[in-house]
């Protein structure tokens, strides 16, 4: 099972890329892999195959609107076993601190 973050950033015309995200947040969302979005990007969870057809989905979907540069930020953590760390991780810092954390 992997833990996949990723971010994209395409070429676009002023500072806002927010159509785009919204759009690769579709993709994701429709995937039906779990799921968080973050302001610096979004964290899957999946297995290994699946994880990265979401982010070339997201990735192609970029170039057929016409994007003519995408730069790409990854960072993967795989392990063997079930699914579930996309919450547990949290929920472990969390009992040992005693407290919830603003996650």
């Amino acid at each position: 099972m992997v833990l996949l973050e990723f971010q994209m950033s395409p070429r676009a015309e002023g500072d806002s890329v927010s159509a785009y995200v919204a759009q690769i947040l579709d993709i994701i969302d429709r995937s039906g892999l779990p799921y968080q979005l973050t302001p610096m990007g979004t964290i899957i969870e999946g297995e290994w195959d699946e994880a990265f057809a979401v982010v070339t989905a997201c990735f192609e979907h970029l170039r057929q609107t016409g994007c003519t540069r995408i730069g790409v930020n990854l960072k993967v953590d795989w392990r063997e076993g079930p699914g579930g760390r996309l919450r547990a991780k949290t929920a472990k810092v969390e009992q040992l601190l005693g407290r919830k954390l603003r996650t």
